[in-house]
């Protein structure tokens, strides 16, 4: 019997923070070290290395929610500073190291290793098909150190959940940067305020929410209608229910011990980003 809804969305928000560990300062200085000009030539050759050297159009695709342009600034460009593989091992490294700096003790307790290993244990488990950030990922090797195992079982259950994420928008005709747009809006912000896109030219973005107005899903005051908070409704529970093959390899009770483990992991781990 498949997990509960409520259960699945309950994994999404304990290993968000878990695997955006590598979004942060320490990755970030490491990524620095090897060249790369910012934070984002950092982000694209960490997150897109599982890819290997695929081109930009196809980097784009996976990625989604991109605005026009803004991968082709960092690949291929990245790759004549590192490799894949460089990247892929730095990232792992400093992605451990953020995480045992932020949860201090815990690193080193023998429930890290437990709850490390039931998250593999569904990391590995969900099928590929479709997935194709999730499956680069898949064919990496599982870390042996229980903290940097379990920064990676997070990351592959969050990209596992994103490709699900990505489907579920396309199947609502939802485009990437429209994405964003709702997801301001679901926050109560204006899209001009979101991180993600405020930097967009305001034309551009203007033009984004008129085609959801066009739509019938934003209003004159640029507001979610009714039916625009439908569909929003409908993409997470689709991203939910595509998501939940994952955790099938494990009984209700593993899946009830893996939440009461990763809870103070998310929580010290939120604490800082707060």
């Amino acid at each position: 019997m498949p997990h509960p809804r409520a259960k699945v969305h309950r994994m999404f928000e304990l290993v968000e923070p878990i695997a955006t560990v590598t979004f942060s300062e320490v990755p970030n200085q490491a990524f620095l070290a090897l060249g790369m000009r910012n934070y984002w030539d950092g982000y694209f050759a960490g997150r897109a290395a599982p890819l290997g050297l695929a081109p930009v159009e196809v980097v784009h695709a996976v990625f989604y929610n991109f605005a026009d342009g803004e991968v082709a600034r960092h690949i291929p460009w990245v790759w004549g500073k590192t490799t894949p593989e460089e990247a892929i091992a730095v990232r792992e490294r400093g992605s451990a190291a953020a995480l045992r700096q932020i949860i201090g003790g815990l690193a080193d307790s023998p429930g890290v290793v437990w709850v490390a290993d039931l998250a593999t244990r569904a990391a590995i488990s969900a099928p590929t098909e479709g997935r194709a950030l999730y499956a680069g990922l898949r064919a990496l090797d599982v870390p042996e150190e229980p903290v940097a195992r379990l920064w990676h079982a997070a990351t592959l259950l969050r990209e596992h959940r994103g490709d699900g994420h990505n489907a579920a928008l396309l199947a609502h005709g939802i485009g990437g940067t429209e994405a964003h747009v709702l997801l301001a809006l679901s926050l109560g912000m204006r899209p001009e305020e979101f991180g993600r896109i405020h930097h967009l030219p305001k034309a551009q973005l203007a033009a984004v929410v008129d085609g959801l107005r066009g739509r019938g899903l934003v209003d004159d005051n640029g507001e979610f209608t009714d039916a625009g908070r439908e569909t929003k409704e409908k993409i997470e529970a689709l991203t939910d229910e595509l998501a939940a093959p994952a955790y099938d390899v494990l009984s209700a009770d593993e899946l009830d011990e893996l939440v009461a483990g990763l809870e103070p992991i998310a929580a010290a781990v939120e604490a800082v980003d707060g």
